[in-house]
């Protein structure tokens, strides 16, 4: 499981021309899954998102926790981050997890959010999403977890 991580001063997600979430200052986060993640794995990277010292403290520095500035979170499904484009010039993604099976990660991906008292949005997952962001620093991070 992987998680693209941005800090932004706000972000949107919009489907059929409506906006279907949004969120002011804190991270937004796109999820990808792939065929061998389990389920418990939610619970350590939502650990690990809402402590990860990224925002500027009263010096400047990047040492506070989304939790310690009150930020959100804006969860996206993305597949594509386990498209494989070695071969060829079409990326493949056979690395990644099958809808249903997937849409239950992400779900209790946001669930373990909520239990860390994370206000957390949601995508909508398998639509044809637009993503609007005002990236702040920018501070764009991957964390990875086998």
């Amino acid at each position: 499981m992987k998680v693209l991580v941005q800090r932004v001063l706000e972000a949107s997600v919009i489907v059929d021309n409506k906006i279907v979430s949004k969120i002011d200052r804190g991270l937004l986060l796109f999820l990808g899954i792939r065929k061998e993640d389990r389920i418990e794995t939610t619970k350590w990277l939502a650990e690990k998102v809402s402590h990860l010292r990224i925002f500027s403290d009263e010096n400047g520095k990047m040492n506070r926790s989304l939790k310690e500035v009150n930020g959100k979170a804006l969860v996206v499904s993305q597949f594509t981050l386990y498209g494989n484009c070695l071969n060829g010039r079409r990326p493949d993604f056979i690395q990644a997890m099958g809808g249903p099976l997937a849409k239950g990660i992400y779900e209790q991906f946001l669930l373990e959010l909520r239990k860390k008292e994370i206000p957390t949005e949601a995508g909508l997952f398998g639509a044809d999403m637009k993503i609007f962001l005002i990236n702040d620093g920018p501070v764009t991070l991957l964390i990875e977890k086998d």
